[in-house]
Order: C-alpha cells, then sequence, then structure tokens
C-alpha cells in the first residue's frame, strides 16, 4: 500500500478527501492528516508517506518553504498541491520545486483520479526498477539519487533562504540551528546544503557577511572598532581582528587607513 498524508487548514477539505476518494483503487492509505505545515513536515519525517496532497497557503508556514523542505529531504516523494491560491508564478515556482500536479479547488474527481493514476503509475515503475538492481547498484543510485537532490531547485530554493536569513539577522547571536528552524530542515540537512551549493560551512558564511558590512562601517572615521565589532555581531574585538585579517589580508585599523587614505 502506498503511504498518503493530507495537509490542509481546512478540516472540511481534509474529511471530504479521506471520504470521497477510494484510496484502495490506488493501492493508497491515508496514514494521518496535518492542519498545517508545520505539523505536516512532522508526520512527512514521521511517517515517510509516498504521497502528500497539500494546500499551499496555510497558517504557520509558506507553502513554498514546505514544498522545498519535503523534496529536498525525500526526494522520491509525490506531491499533489490542491489549492484556491490563483496565482500562475507560484505555481510555476511549485512545479519547479518538484509538485507532480497543481490543482486549483474546487477541483473536479476525475483531475484527482488522473493525478493518483500518473503518481501510483510513477511509483510502480520506481519500486520495480529498484526491485531489479543487484544491492551494490541499489546503494549506488540511491547515492547518485542524493547528490542530485542537493543540486536540484528545492536545495538551491532552501539555500537562497538560509543565506537572505543570515545577511537579515547577522547582528544577532546566529546558530546553524536558528537557520534550519526558518527554511525547515534539520541542522544536518541544512550544513550539507550550505557546503555543497556555496563551498562554505555556516561559520564561514556568517563571517563573510559580518566582515563586509564592517568593511562598510570602518569608513565612518567617527566609529570605533570596538564598537563596529559589536555592531556587526561579534562578542570580543579579539575575535574580530583574527577574522578580519584572515578575510582581508591586513587589520581593521590598517584598512581604515587605506581607505580613508583613498578620499
Amino acid at each position: 500500500m502506498y503511504k498518503v498524508i493530507i495537509i490542509d487548514d481546512e478540516p472540511i477539505i481534509v474529511e471530504g478527501l479521506q471520504k470521497i476518494i477510494p484510496w484502495e483503487k490506488w493501492n493508497c492509505n491515508v496514514e494521518a492528516v496535518a492542519y498545517n505545515g508545520v505539523d505536516g513536515l512532522e508526520l512527512i519525517s514521521r511517517v515517510k508517506p509516498d504521497i502528500i496532497i497539500s494546500d499551499i497557503s496555510m497558517p504557520q508556514m509558506d507553502g513554498l518553504s514546505m514544498i522545498a523542505s519535503v523534496k529536498s529531504q525525500f526526494p522520491n516523494l509525490e506531491i499533489i498541491i490542491l489549492t484556491g491560491y490563483r496565482n500562475f508564478d507560484y505555481a510555476r515556482q511549485a512545479i519547479n520545486l518538484g509538485v507532480t500536479r497543481f490543482l486549483l479547488k474546487p477541483s473536479k474527481m476525475d483531475e484527482i483520479e488522473e493525478a493518483l493514476t500518473f503518481i501510483t503509475n510513477q511509483l510502480g515503475e520506481k519500486k520495480e526498477e529498484t526491485s531489479a538492481l543487484p544491492n551494490d547498484e541499489e546503494n549506488e543510485q540511491d547515492q547518485e539519487q542524493e547528490e542530485h537532490t542537493e543540486e536540484n531547485p528545492a536545495g538551491k530554493f532552501i539555500v537562497k533562504n538560509a543565506v537572505r536569513y543570515i545577511e537579515e539577522h547577522y547582528q544577532e547571536k546566529l546558530k546553524l540551528s536558528d537557520v534550519a528552524d526558518q527554511v525547515y530542515v534539520s541542522q544536518w540537512h541544512l550544513s550539507k546544503l550550505l557546503n555543497r551549493h556555496t563551498q562554505q560551512n555556516f561559520s564561514e558564511i556568517l563571517n563573510n557577511v559580518r566582515i563586509e558590512k564592517a568593511r562598510e562601517l570602518l569608513k565612518d572615521p567617527a566609529l570605533r572598532i570596538g564598537d563596529i565589532a559589536e555592531e556587526v555581531g561579534f562578542l570580543d574585538i579579539a575575535h574580530f581582528s583574527r577574522v578580519f585579517k584572515k578575510q582581508v589580508g591586513k587589520s581593521a585599523n590598517d584598512y581604515r587607513n587605506t581607505v580613508l587614505c583613498k578620499k
């Protein structure tokens, strides 16, 4: 049986999908339901379904972020979006992130049935291909799939959002876990994605942002270097000085003198 999770903030929609669709026709079973994206992600991680049917506009989470998180971590998961949100660009982005079908409410039953037929056929073909492989080849295929997933649009979407969050919150006592929470993936998974897409780890990205901001502030001779270090998020000037010199090639004071001399 293929495991299904339904995620929608309208209970009447969830109940309707559970009762009206003859799930056994597609060898499916509704394993769990959720009424917001956060709970939905928790269920997906725990249940590991084959198919999710979800709205894209729900409380507590942006729908595109949820899709990116799901497809980044579970690349073989099939997604049907069922929504009243009529925005072509949003639909295009959702499909680019890996959504199999994007259906508008109220959807006709034949649209949902077509989506389920297509998806279960795909799942069946994948299962046959995998079962025909020797164990060694199956493990190699899994590894290739994982590498491909980290490079696909879902991974890029997550990294883009993570870097943007770092750029907006660099002044805070920021940890990798804080950023991972914002993009709805684990610390381990985010760390992998950052390294693959930027060739830098979290600390390097954060320090780069902070030092670039510091370089701008150093152009103002009225600001003390210690105050600048604190302003850009460093807890002590010694750490700031080490990082600045490593990245810029000279001390903050020498850099300031060079910049001011050019004026």
